[in-house]
C-alpha cells in the first residue's frame, strides 16, 4: 500500500528559504542580528520559576487535561480582571500547550473538514492556514465580515497581529462577533500578542463591550510566552463558549493532550501577577522606539505596527530584496510573503533580541541614516 504523506499538503517550512540570507549575516564581524523570530530572550521572572520548582515534586500522577481548580481559577479571574470578561465560568476554560498546537489542530478538534470553509486574515501567522489545510478546508483570506464569500465554519482573528502589528477597533470586532452568529460559525480569536499596544488599546472579544456577555460561538486564545516569557513552558489557554471548549475538552481526554502539572502551577502564579508583564511592556518599549527612529533614518517606512513585538518596514521594494540588504549588514528579518501572497513589499522586524543586539543592529544602521 502507498502510505500518502500528510506533509504533502502543507507549503515548505517558511523559515528554511531564509537559509542563504542567515549564512550571509552570521559572516558579519560582530555577529548575526537574528530579528526574524519571534522568540522571547529575557529572562523569566525568578519567581515563576521558582513556582515551578517547588511544585515539580509534587507530580508523580497524570495531570488533568482540564488543569487543576487554581489554574481554571486563575484564568477565570485573568480575564476578568484584565479583559473585561464577564460571565465565565470553569466550563469555558481549558489550558492549553502552547497556543501554536491548538491553532494548527482546531479546525479537525471542530470537526471540521472538506465542506468547511475557514476565514483566515489577509496577511497571517502561516499556522492558521497550516490548520486548515490539515483538516482539508476550503480557505478564503479576508479582513472585512462584509467581504466574506460564502457561509464559513470558522473564523480567525488576531490583533494585535503577527506580522503587521495592527489593532482592531471595537467596531470591526462587534461586527465579525454578529457575523459569526448569522452563520453559526465559530469565531477564534488569536489575542496572544494583547499585552502589547503601543499605539492603540487591544479589546478582547470576551469584553462585554463587544460580546455583551454571551460568549456563544467564541473562542479567545491566550499565550504567556510573551507576556511571561514562557515560551519554553508550552503555557496558554483557550476560554470563551462552554459548550465549544466542552467538546474539546472531550476529544483532548482521548488523545491525552494534558499539559504538566508544574507548569500549571507556573501559570497561576504568572497569571496572578502583572507587574512583570509591565515591565516586559517597558523593555520591548524601548527596543521598538529605538529600532523605529534608525529604520526611518535610513529610509525605511514603518506601517500599522500599533501593537505585537514587530515593526511592518518596508522600503518600496521586494521583500527579499530587503531581506539580502539586511543581512549584508549582518541583521535577519522576515520577509513578508511568509505571510500571504498579498505581502511583498515589507519585512517583519522583531524586537525578541537583547538589549546588546538591538544596540548592535542600530549601529550597523546608524552608518545608512
Amino acid at each position: 500500500m502507498m502510505r500518502s504523506r500528510v506533509a504533502d499538503l502543507l507549503p515548505d517550512f517558511p523559515w528554511d528559504t531564509l537559509a542563504d540570507a542567515k549564512a550571509k549575516a552570521s559572516t558579519h564581524p560582530h555577529g548575526i542580528v537574528d530579528l526574524s523570530v519571534g522568540t522571547p530572550v529575557d529572562p523569566t521572572p525568578g519567581f515563576i520559576a521558582e513556582a515551578l520548582r517547588e511544585a515539580a515534586s509534587k507530580w508523580a500522577g497524570y495531570p488533568a487535561v482540564w488543569g487543576t481548580p487554581l489554574l481554571r481559577g486563575a484564568i477565570v479571574d485573568y480575564m476578568s480582571r484584565r479583559w473585561n470578561a464577564v460571565g465565565l465560568d470553569e466550563k469555558g476554560v481549558l489550558p492549553v500547550s502552547g497556543t501554536k498546537e491548538l491553532v494548527a489542530s482546531l479546525p479537525a478538534q471542530l470537526g471540521l473538514g472538506p465542506d468547511d470553509l475557514v476565514v483566515l486574515p489577509e496577511v497571517a501567522y502561516p499556522t492558521y492556514e497550516v490548520g486548515a489545510l490539515l483538516a482539508g478546508c476550503h480557505i478564503q483570506r479576508c479582513d472585512d465580515p462584509d467581504q466574506v464569500e460564502g457561509s464559513p465554519s470558522l473564523v480567525w482573528i488576531n490583533y494585535p497581529a503577527n506580522p503587521h502589528g495592527k489593532i482592531a477597533g471595537s467596531g470591526l470586532l462587534r461586527r465579525w462577533v454578529d457575523f459569526v452568529r448569522e452563520h453559526d460559525a465559530v469565531l477564534a480569536s488569536d489575542e496572544c500578542y494583547g499585552e502589547f499596544g503601543w499605539e492603540a488599546t487591544p479589546v478582547s472579544i470576551l469584553d462585554q463591550a463587544i460580546c455583551e456577555g454571551d460568549h456563544t460561538g467564541l473562542l479567545g486564545l491566550h499565550s504567556l510566552s510573551k507576556r511571561s516569557n514562557l515560551a519554553g513552558y508550552r503555557a496558554g489557554f483557550v476560554v470563551g463558549d462552554p459548550v465549544l471548549t466542552t467538546d474539546l475538552l472531550a476529544l483532548r481526554k482521548h488523545a491525552g493532550m494534558m499539559m504538566p502539572g508544574p507548569v500549571q502551577e507556573a501559570m497561576v502564579v504568572a497569571l496572578s501577577d502583572q507587574e512583570h508583564v509591565a515591565e516586559q511592556c517597558a523593555r520591548y518599549r524601548r527596543r521598538r522606539e529605538v529600532m523605529m527612529s534608525v529604520l526611518r533614518g535610513c529610509g525605511f517606512t514603518i506601517d500599522d505596527s500599533e501593537g505585537s513585538l514587530y515593526l511592518w518596514a518596508t522600503r518600496g521594494e521586494n521583500c527579499r530584496s530587503t531581506i539580502d540588504w539586511l543581512a549584508e549588514r549582518g541583521i535577519l528579518a522576515a520577509p513578508s510573503d511568509f505571510y500571504g501572497t498579498k505581502a511583498t513589499d515589507h519585512v517583519r522586524i522583531a524586537m525578541t533580541a537583547t538589549d546588546e543586539r538591538i544596540a548592535s543592529a542600530v549601529e550597523r544602521l546608524r552608518v545608512e541614516d
